[in-house]
């Protein structure tokens, strides 16, 4: 029953999936699992070498937290995207913890880490994939900190909503003040203060619904 759900997935999302043996072929989808998380859901907490999470529709927040509670997401997945940092027994040179929330109800594939691991260990091609993997989501991480300790709020504010228009098709972002304020790593007083900003230059409108974006151009000029 596993190998005939996830093999098709696997083929299509793994480019190293023909080179393996039948044998690691059986082992990655033995050691697989479907899961569904409610939104919310904390479903990786630094704390073992949970897998390779593959996302089949919903959102997940990867973020770090410091010791006194502050949290820094790094990224969000979505539908079709890949996450490896939260399998850290085949990423050895990853030696910081992060979290992995459920932000909408979402599933998931999931391959184990220490079965994957095991797989890897004699396909120089497996490596290079969980490596190239990785290394794509540092870029992301990387702009991140950019963002953080170089732009000001409202340059991280228009990017962000400029980045969430184009990623959902909408000139309306339907997220709260808060979980605005939580994805660029800020203060929702702040966030609510810059909107409000924007909405007096006739930028965004806002309301219940969320933001709307009324003038293109202007917000994208506040980006460059």
């Amino acid at each position: 029953m596993s190998r005939a759900m996830f093999e098709p997935i696997y083929r299509d999302i793994f480019p190293f999936w023909n080179k393996i043996s039948e044998e690691e072929r059986r082992i990655i989808c033995d050691n697989s699992v479907a899961l569904s998380y409610p939104e919310g859901t904390t479903i990786h907490d630094g704390t073992e070498c949970s897998g390779i999470f593959f996302v089949r529709s919903g959102c997940l927040r990867v973020y770090i937290m410091s010791d006194e509670g502050k949290s820094v997401t790094l990224y969000r997945l979505h539908e079709g995207d890949m996450c490896m940092l939260a399998a850290s027994c085949v990423l050895q040179s990853v030696t910081f913890d992060v979290f992995i929330d459920a932000e909408e109800n979402s599933e998931c594939y999931i391959v184990g880490g220490s079965a994957f691991e095991r797989v890897s260990e004699n396909n120089p091609d497996i490596k290079i994939f969980a490596l190239e993997t990785a290394v794509s989501r540092f870029s992301d991480v990387m702009w991140v900190m950019q963002q953080i300790l170089f732009m000001s709020m409202d340059k991280r504010l228009a990017i962000f909503l400029w980045d969430e228009a184009a990623r959902t098709g909408s000139d309306t972002i339907t997220l709260t003040h808060e979980q605005i304020a939580k994805y660029i790593v800020s203060a929702r007083e702040v966030v609510s203060r810059v909107l409000k900003y924007f909405s007096g230059e006739g930028i965004v409108e806002v309301s219940r619904k969320g933001v709307k974006i009324l003038d293109k151009k202007r917000l994208k000029e506040l980006t460059l």
